[in-house]
């Protein structure tokens, strides 16, 4: 009688006190990170008076959800909230049509000066951004464009590092594809849009996620270029609530919690994606 080979067994986690340490420091570092958070949407329940008092409580003694309510009327949130996401749903989509022909270029064509024309762009993400504020706002100024959508979504719409996301992935795909796509009579346009990007779809989300975070939490920016109350966006309207609000640490929390949430969803949603695109961006270079 043949006998049936054995189960394979299965490898067992050997419990060592590194193995220990290391876990206990790496939660103790989560919750240190965490505590913020948790402290913001606990006041954020809290009546002014339990929120000012000291020794702090960790925990509301009793729940004001009405806070929500009294902080997004204490403000036009709603004008906030539609002028963030049209500027960063603007900013995105041009960050993503300009890196993407960008990034192809400098992935499968050839032209005089390449490298040095793409070591210049990787350059220019070490300007610090305080050294082009005057200038870029004079020439918006010159144009006419103060105070105006364009103000806010032209000098983002396209970035370097996303250029040099999409290029990584881009390099990764087989050669090929290209040779086998350009046999069939498929354009350079073609292969982009046909193979290019759907291969490519971890960088496009991770891109997406990092310009559209980035304009979420645009303030300096936005503070320099707008004027009136109409254009502001949700972080400059939040600062001038916290100045107006003064004392009310209730309503900043509530403020600032609700202005937090859509994008802690967002990423949550897409770090599957993000987690791709980091592990795959140095396949090849």
């Amino acid at each position: 009688m043949a006998t049936q080979p054995a189960a394979p067994s299965r490898p067992t986690l050997r419990i060592t006190p590194r193995r220990v340490l290391v876990h206990v420091l790496l939660s103790a570092g989560a919750l240190l990170m965490l505590f913020p958070f948790y402290w913001m949407v606990s006041t954020s329940f809290k009546s002014l008076e339990e929120a000012s008092q000291f020794p702090p409580t960790l925990w509301p003694s009793h729940w004001l959800p009405q806070n929500y309510v009294e902080a997004w009327n204490n403000a036009p949130f709603g004008r906030y909230l539609v002028n963030t996401l049209f500027v960063a749903v603007a900013q995105t989509i041009s960050v993503i049509i300009t890196g993407a022909l960008a990034a192809y270029a400098f992935a499968r064509m050839e032209f005089p000066g390449k490298n040095a024309i793409f070591l210049a762009f990787l350059g220019t993400m070490m300007i610090p951004l305080e050294v082009i504020l005057v200038p870029n706002f004079i020439i918006l100024k010159q144009l006419g464009w103060y105070n105006s959508y364009f103000a806010l979504i032209v000098p983002w719409s396209a970035n370097v590092f996303s250029i040099f996301l999409l290029r990584q992935f881009f390099l990764s795909i087989p050669r090929e594809l290209y040779d086998a796509a350009e046999m069939d009579g498929c354009s350079r346009f073609g292969f982009l849009w046909r193979i290019a990007l759907p291969m490519s779809k971890p960088a496009l989300v991770t891109v997406s996620l990092l310009v559209f975070l980035g304009a979420w939490n645009s303030l300096l920016w936005p503070l320099i270029v707008t004027g009136s109350e109409d254009m502001r966006v949700l972080q400059v309207g939040l600062s001038a609530f916290q100045s107006d609000a003064r004392v009310q640490y209730h309503l900043w929390m509530a403020a600032a919690t609700f202005t937090l949430l859509p994008v802690v969803g967002l990423y949550l949603f897409a770090q599957r994606y993000f987690i791709e695109s980091v592990a795959g961006s140095g396949v090849k270079g």
